[in-house]
């Protein structure tokens, strides 16, 4: 059995693409609507392009479900693009096979096709995009930066620093539920953000059952965030990632296990390379933390855009992310590790009283995150949560430079 990526379609009208896969017997077709302006010409071989990553990225979430050795994929793929999506489907999907007891052997392994064209999907390819409207192409012209943001620090403060530059710039929010946050309305500024939406099948992926676990969601971003650039025209694109990723949280054999592979300088290297050679040379990612770790986003952040959003931004994923939950006012559950993650980097650079306000007590305290915060700093043998957390090292400066007020956790470091 192997999964099959199937098709793929664009309807220039509605801005709606189609994605469609097969794994066993069940076939899954996820949709996503981006943000279009009518009277805009843009690059339709770019979008092709473009298109094309986003449907290999995306199949992620529907081959998990029955995961093995053999892909069927529809389009064409060279050398180097089949190593690409190697990586994207091993060390991306390293978490999900250490959950279910994996190795690198039985993840995908993707086999160029010998009359490779680059990753074009022709227009009589089983995978062929369905086009209507003209044809006409256009540079990539508009000078504001497309900028992915969500309700936490790391976004919010890129926004912040481009715009301190005199950039200008659209927020852009990807989200698969009815609302979105408060805050990106806010981030936004003078512009609406373009807010692309995710319609998951939910409902074949119930049918279908099998295994579950973490895909590497920041590439999916980037694929619909470069594909929404050049439907507004936009040159570059922008994101909030630092110094992330770089420490395994186990390994199986040769395979590093990590949650946030596709954070890592080694992803975003391979990204740009993906888009140089495949999409555009015109087309650029922009990182403005990748030089900076977390804990000096976390004091950046903390100067930079504290009085702006300090109340209002959350990094918590269960409090905010969970499927079909309003999240347009954001919170902090304060049991979770990215509450735990967040509440330390903190702390040396915001007052006591200030995080208190925010989740309610003192982390530190708090004896259900004691196993948490062992596997944060590193003792007892306690594995490091996966979640998008900073380094050890990070984390246990942080809390040896906390401000004064904050409580003492119940070991020793």
């Amino acid at each position: 059995m192997s999964f099959e990526f199937l098709n793929y379609s664009f309807d220039e009208a509605t801005g709606v693409a189609e994605f469609r896969y097969r794994n066993g017997a069940e076939t899954f077709a996820e949709k996503v609507t981006f943000a279009i302006k009518r009277s805009e010409r843009y690059d339709k071989k770019a979008l092709e392009r473009a298109l094309f990553l986003a449907f290999m990225v995306l199949g992620t979430s529907y081959y998990k479900v029955a995961a093995g050795r053999e892909v069927k994929v529809g389009g064409k793929l060279d050398e180097w693009q089949a190593k690409f999506f190697d990586k994207v489907y091993q060390e991306g999907l390293s978490q999900f096979a250490f959950e279910n007891g994996l190795t690198r052997d039985n993840l995908a392994h993707f086999v160029a096709n010998e009359d490779a064209n680059g990753g074009v999907v022709n227009s009589n390819s089983e995978a062929s995009v369905a086009w209507s409207g003209s044809t006409e192409a256009d540079v990539l012209e508009d000078e504001r930066v497309l900028v992915l943001v969500s309700g936490g620090k790391d976004s919010l403060l890129t926004l912040e620093m481009l715009r301190e530059q005199g950039a200008k710039c659209y927020a852009m929010y990807i989200t698969s539920q009815e609302s979105y946050p408060e805050i990106v309305d806010e981030a936004a500024g003078e512009m609406n953000p373009v807010i692309v939406r995710r319609e998951i099948d939910k409902e074949a992926l119930k049918r279908a059952g099998g295994m579950n676990g973490h895909v590497p969601v920041t590439i999916i971003n980037e694929a619909l965030a470069l594909v929404q650039a050049i439907l507004l025209r936009c040159g570059k694109i922008a994101l909030g990632i630092g110094m992330e990723g770089m420490e395994a949280h186990a390994w199986i054999d040769d395979l590093p296990v990590n949650h946030q592979w596709s954070k890592t300088a080694e992803a975003q290297k391979l990204l740009r390379e993906y888009v140089k050679q495949y999409i555009s040379a015109d087309l650029t990612i922009d990182l403005p933390l990748e030089k900076y770790d977390e804990l000096a986003i976390a004091q950046m952040f903390a100067e930079k855009c504290w009085t702006k959003y300090g109340d209002k931004f959350s990094s918590c994923n269960v409090a905010n992310y969970k499927q079909d939950a309003n999240n347009r006012e954001l919170k902090w559950c304060g049991k979770c590790a990215k509450c735990a993650n967040s509440y330390l980097l903190f702390a040396p650079f915001v007052a006591y009283e200030e995080q208190k306000k925010i989740f309610g007590h003192d982390l530190f305290e708090d004896a259900d995150l004691t196993e948490i915060y062992k596997g944060l700093l590193g003792v007892d043998g306690v594995m490091k949560p996966f979640e998008c957390v900073a380094s050890r090292a990070e984390l246990k400066k942080a809390y040896r430079d906390r401000l004064p007020g904050y409580g003492e956790l119940p070991f020793e470091i």
